[in-house]
C-alpha cells in the first residue's frame, strides 16, 4: 500500500478541491470534506491505472507562504 499527500482548497463556490501532487493530473472536488476523499482515492486509483510513473520521482515537502 502507498500512501499519498492530497492537497485540500475550497473554491470561491464552496466546494472543496482535492489534488494529488505526486500523480499528474489526480484531483477531484466535492461539497464535503467526506465526500472529497471519498472521490480522490478513486481519483488516486484512476491515475495509477494510467500512470507509468506512480510519482516515485516526486516527494510532497511542504506548503511555504510568502508576502509580496
Amino acid at each position: 500500500m502507498k500512501e499519498f499527500t492530497v492537497v485540500i482548497e475550497k473554491d470561491e463556490d464552496g466546494y472543496f478541491v482535492g489534488s494529488v501532487p505526486q500523480l499528474h493530473g489526480c484531483h477531484t472536488q466535492a461539497k464535503t470534506l467526506d465526500k472529497l476523499m471519498i472521490r480522490i482515492k478513486e481519483a488516486v486509483l484512476l491515475c495509477l491505472e494510467t500512470e507509468d510513473d506512480l510519482g516515485e520521482g516526486l516527494q510532497f515537502i511542504g506548503v511555504q507562504k510568502i508576502a509580496v
